[in-house]
Formats: C-alpha cells, sequence, structure tokens
C-alpha cells in the first residue's frame, strides 16, 4: 500500500502579476466583459514552454561581471580587449539583440575567457527576463539521448527539442568537443536551422577555428552559425594557467 500524502493546510500562494495590472490570470476583463492578455502572460507562457531545460547559471560563473577577474582583467589585454567590448556591447543592448536573433561566437585556444564572457551574456539575458538553455555540447547530446528513453519520464524528443528550439537564447559551449557521428552532425543541424529559421538567437564558444568546426560538425551548421552570430576570436595564453 503507497504510504498517504497529508494534504498541507498552508493554503496555496495566489498567483501576482508581476506588473501589478491583471489578477495573476494573465487576463485584463474589459468592457462588455471582453478579456484581453495581460503583457505579463507572454513571458509568463515563454517561461512554462522553457520548463525542462538546464537554465541556471552554473555555480562557478554566477558572480562574473565585467568588474572582476578574469574578465576585467581581459580588458586591459591589447589582444582580448575589443573582444571584451564586443560582448559588453551585446549585454547592453541584450533586448535589442535577441529580438533580431543575433548571437555571439567565441572562438579561440583553451582558457582565454570564452566559456565566462558567454556566461555573462546568458546572465545578462536570465536578468532581463529572457528564457535561457545552457548546455556543454556533450551534456546536451546525452540529454537528447536521454529523452530516447520513455521511462525516464522526461519530455520525449519532440517535447524537449520544442524547448531548446523556443527559448530566446540557446548557449551551448565547447561547439565541436563531441566525437562527430553521423547521428551528432543530425542534432546539431537540426537545432541551428530550426533556430536560424526561427530567428532565435545563440551564444556558442567552440576551442576549434572556422575550417576546423566546419570538418567537425560540417559546413551547413557552420554556415548558418556565421549569418546568426556575431564571430569574436580569443587567442592567447591560458588563464587558468596565469591563476
Amino acid at each position: 500500500m503507497s504510504p498517504l500524502r497529508l494534504a498541507s493546510s498552508r493554503p496555496e500562494p495566489e498567483p501576482t502579476c508581476p506588473l501589478g495590472v491583471c489578477d495573476g490570470s494573465g487576463w485584463i476583463l474589459g468592457p462588455e466583459d471582453v478579456a484581453r492578455p495581460c503583457e505579463c502572460r507572454a513571458p509568463r507562457l515563454a517561461r512554462r514552454r522553457a520548463r525542462g531545460v538546464a537554465s541556471a547559471i552554473p555555480q562557478r560563473f554566477r558572480g562574473a561581471s565585467f568588474d572582476r577577474p578574469p574578465v576585467s582583467d581581459m580588458a586591459r589585454d591589447k589582444g582580448r580587449a575589443p573582444v571584451v567590448k564586443a560582448v559588453r556591447e551585446f549585454t547592453e543592448s541584450i533586448d535589442d539583440r535577441l529580438a533580431e536573433g543575433r548571437g555571439l561566437w567565441l572562438m579561440g585556444d583553451v582558457g582565454t575567457g570564452k566559456t565566462t564572457l558567454a556566461m555573462i551574456v546568458s546572465k545578462a539575458a536570465v536578468e532581463a527576463g529572457h528564457t535561457v538553455a545552457i548546455y556543454s555540447l556533450p551534456r546536451l547530446l546525452a540529454r537528447i539521448r536521454r529523452t530516447y528513453d520513455a521511462e525516464t519520464g522526461e519530455d520525449s524528443y519532440l517535447e524537449f527539442f520544442h524547448r531548446l528550439t523556443s527559448v530566446d537564447l540557446l548557449h551551448i559551449d565547447d561547439l565541436g568537443a563531441q566525437k562527430s557521428s553521423d547521428w551528432v552532425l543530425e542534432q546539431l543541424y537540426a537545432i541551428v536551422d530550426e533556430r536560424y529559421a526561427a530567428e532565435r538567437a545563440m551564444v556558442v564558444t567552440s576551442n576549434l577555428g572556422y575550417e576546423e568546426l566546419r570538418e567537425q560538425i560540417g559546413p551547413r551548421v557552420v554556415s548558418r552559425l556565421t549569418e546568426m552570430c556575431q564571430e569574436l576570436p580569443l587567442y592567447g595564453e591560458d588563464l587558468r594557467d596565469r591563476a
């Protein structure tokens, strides 16, 4: 016999409108009992659709900012300063950039600050109220494989794919890190092509250059990323070694 679940005596919290306009339902009742959607409804629906994707900023990067190392050090480095400036400009106009479907592609050597800068972008998007999905490529592919197992109780492939391609910003770290196969190429192309067609932004990082990435993940994916994203090369010494 399964254990009884006792009902809580604590009342459920009443839904509230973050704008203080509707009664929390997402609808405003107008003249002649005609309802119109509140401005809070669209972002609420977007967040609901985004449930089931990894959207939290990892612990290591929650304190990342332009005013703290390693980014503040990068801003004083002649070779890296233009990239930091471009990322700062992107975050300062995050609403417009995401509305246009514009993103960033940070490429270069290991330990040059690519992931930290990308996380600052994702953090800015979250703080601005946008929906974000954050994955390393190996973790994303593992998550997709789990959708094939109906016993996990998680989203089906189509449900997860829809969530992944409908968030305002998709952040993929270590693009090209996974060993290439027909299945990997198929998954990447499907995701990137869907977001390309829908004009939804991406921020990606990769240790591989343009030509190397074409060989690793295919020219069709790279071609779309080139059109969707501003390319920002980061080369130089490993900041982790310096630390």
